[in-house]
């Protein structure tokens, strides 16, 4: 038997190959002499059912034999090795392994690479169904001593073991009677094949090389702080890239990154042969591990802070990147991480990750170059946008598909629409999402009103580059947000308001619903305002607490146990919208009840008075419309002479007179506007005055039989 070099997996890899054969030829040579020396002994070698069977004659044989299963030498510390180089020279010096433990491997090998060991092994194992070399087989053939140290070269700790190199069968057997097996990860490694291990499909992913490093100054930090110790880095995300700035930095180490997927880990049958198996990828493959966000894990509860404590014990002083939103709680780990904060990007820095993904994007789905290329109005409608890299991909992903499908390049609006589907779902539980379907041109505002919702806009498109490049933000925890009141009677275009904002930034209106805010026992309503917020904060929409005077109300004298825990609420949601980093818009009709500390963190406030006669003519003609027949007839400027409504009032007259002219199949006239007008002041509990309808109150009395 002559063992010969086979085609490597990966060109290149021709030198490995030859030296593993070369060092499993030494192993046959100690199998061909184990065989030699036991067919000396045997009476009748060629027995067929030899390894089946044992006679008293064979019993004795064996007793009076001691020393006929040592054919080779004991180990040497001085034998030749080719173990410098190659893929076996770095396995040596990745996983600590000694010589002796090199020759253990490659006797357990051996099966994986030749068939014909299969045959050999089950006849020095006395029994041909066990084809892979014992415990005692492995010491024997090596000439380790069975009894005093070679056995604790299997043990949990030792390097064999614990590095996941080699698997031992059969725990309810006698130590030196277990099988060992090499896992098919390590024996395809050394035979050139650099692949993730097939356990982790699904868990862990190869992450490429960027190709243009966007030169952080947080990514050098990251990298010096893996050769520090355990190599346990904590990226603190406060807004910025950290997934990213991981990879870049294990790059930058001189490390592949290995990505792990942890809501699939976190929701693995058994994590555990997972975190073995991602342990010897990462040691097999120089690799570093990027873990995140942490939150997903929930490390605070029993069985998050266990996974994560196996996870750091079995990598060692593999380097480890975890990342999360909170700080990392000394607690869940025996080693505490080397904390780096992760501001974000900034807008330049934005626009690089866009241009980025969106050019990644636009190859992986087959948009073409010049389609897929970011231009520059296209970065300014994503700078409102607040999302983790994660999100970011996914959305360009999305909008690069929707642009594919007409073969042109990637819209604002396209842009828009995938990242707002990247909006969980969690905030739609507490609170009711509209897809804004309005505009500038169908809001009829004074000037001045204009202004501040304008303004709103451009400080929640520019937030990023004065409150963080330009470092705006007081102290004090003060977040990222923008919060805003729209202050003015019902009906005067608050709602609707706030709704063209939203389409403005490209952005959903989430209204929050006070049924499920307020609740009657005490700390709930704080509470479930606190999960509103939190979700809130992952998603790219605006907040709108409609009637906010019912929960942002005045504090009051402490008079009773109600009054006291009255104003630790409104205390609560003074603290709350301080810290929040989203955009908020409270609105009411009644501005003096709202607490005056309130105003003094709101950034803007909008009056939106009640529309005088010209206002209200544009609110009819808007609201009427342009598919509706009018009567020539119609007179609407009568009607916004005389009647001192609401836009919302407007636009519910304007709805009732439809009705009524699609029941008479005739053009609108205006008989009928003027009993709508006259069914929406009985609805408001309004005088109806001659004065203010003319001659049109006597015919519509005449009209009703009055």
């Amino acid at each position: 038997m002559t063992m010969a070099p086979q085609q490597a997996y990966s060109e290149g890899s021709l030198t490995d190959i030859d030296e593993l054969w070369e060092r499993l030829a030494r192993v046959e040579q100690r199998v061909r002499e184990a065989v030699a020396a036991r067919r000396a002994v045997d009476p009748d070698p060629d027995d067929p059912y030899r390894g089946q069977y044992l006679t008293p004659e064979g019993a004795a044989r064996i007793l009076e034999t001691r020393d006929a299963f040592t054919p080779v030498p004991p180990y040497e510390e001085g034998a030749p090795s080719r173990t410098e180089g190659g893929r076996l020279g770095r396995l040596v010096e990745r996983f600590d392994l000694t010589p002796p433990d090199v020759e253990l491997l490659l006797v357990a090998l051996a099966p994986d690479v030749d068939t014909r060991f299969e045959r050999l092994y089950g006849y020095l194992n006395d029994d041909l169904t066990r084809r892979r070399p014992t415990i005692g087989l492995a010491l024997e053939l090596c000439g380790l001593p069975a009894a005093g140290s070679g056995r604790f070269r299997f043990s949990p700790a030792a390097p064999l073991v614990a590095g996941g190199l080699l698997e031992i069968a059969e725990p309810e057997r006698p130590l030196l009677s277990r099988l060992l097996r090499v896992p098919d990860r390590v024996t395809a490694h050394l035979l050139g094949d650099d692949g993730i291990d097939g356990r982790l499909r699904g868990t862990v992913r190869e992450a490429e090389h960027p190709p243009e490093p966007d030169g952080r100054p947080e990514v050098p930090r990251i990298a010096a702080a893996l050769g520090t110790g355990s190599g346990l880095v904590h990226l603190l995300d406060r807004g910025g890239d950290p997934r990213g700035l991981a990879v870049e930095a294990l790059h930058a180490a001189d490390r592949r990154p290995l990505v792990v997927d942890i809501a699939a880990l976190a929701t693995a049958p058994e994590p555990a042969p997972l975190v073995r198996a991602l342990a010897t990828e990462a040691r097999l493959g120089r690799a570093g591990v990027v873990l995140g966000p942490l939150e997903t894990l929930a490390p605070e509860r029993p069985e998050g802070a266990r996974l994560l404590a196996s996870l750091c014990a079995a990598l060692g002083s593999t380097p480890l990147i975890a990342y999360g939103k909170k700080n990392w709680d000394p607690l869940w780990t025996a080693e505490s991480p080397v904390p780096v904060t992760v501001p974000p990007p900034g807008p330049d820095g934005a626009a690089r990750q866009w241009r980025r993904a969106l050019a990644d994007a636009g190859r992986s789905v087959g948009l073409s170059a010049e389609h897929a290329t970011a231009d520059d109005a296209l970065v300014e409608a994503a700078a409102a946008y607040r999302l983790d890299s994660g999100q970011l991909r996914r959305a360009a992903t999305v909008a690069s598909r929707l642009a594919v499908l007409e073969q042109r390049p990637v819209a604002p609006e396209d842009l828009r629409t995938a990242v707002r589907a990247q909006n969980g779902a969690g905030l739609e539980r507490l609170a009711r999402r509209i897809e804004p379907g309005v505009g500038w041109d169908d809001l009829v505002l004074p000037p001045a009103t204009r202004t501040q919702l304008a303004e709103l806009a451009l400080r929640a498109r520019h937030r990023e580059t004065v409150l963080g490049q330009w470092r705006m933000r007081p102290g004090g925890g003060r977040g990222r947000g923008v919060i805003a009141l729209f202050a003015g009677e019902s009906g005067t275009g608050k709602t609707m308001s706030a709704e063209v904002i939203a389409a403005e930034l490209g952005m959903e209106l989430y209204v929050v619903d006070l049924s499920t805010v307020v609740d009657k026992y005490i700390g709930e309503t704080e509470k479930n305002l606190e999960r509103i917020f939190v979700e809130a904060s992952d998603v790219n929409g605006i907040l709108l607490f409609d009637e906010a005077d019912a929960i942002f109300g005045k504090r009051s004298q402490v008079k009773d146990s109600h009054d006291k825990h009255a104003n630790m609420e409104s205390a609560y949601l003074l603290q709350r919208m301080e810290s929040f980093d989203g955009i908020a818009v409270l609105t009411t009709n009644l501005r003096a009840n709202l607490d005056e500390a309130f105003t003094r963190r709101l950034d803007v406030i909008a009056e939106f008075p009640m529309p005088d006669a010209r206002q209200r003519l544009a609110l009819w003609d808007r609201c009427l419309g342009l598919a509706i027949p009018r009567d020539a007839t119609l007179d609407l400027e009568f009607c916004a002479d005389r009647f001192e409504l609401a836009g919302g009032s407007i636009r519910a007259c304007a709805v009732t007179a439809a009705y009524l002219a699609a029941e008479s199949g005739a053009p609108l006239h205006m008989d009928q506007l003027v009993s709508a007008v006259l069914q929406e002041y009985r609805k408001l509990g309004r005088l109806v005055l001659e004065s203010e309808f003319g001659p049109w109150l006597a015919k519509e009395r005449a009209r009703a039989g009055r």
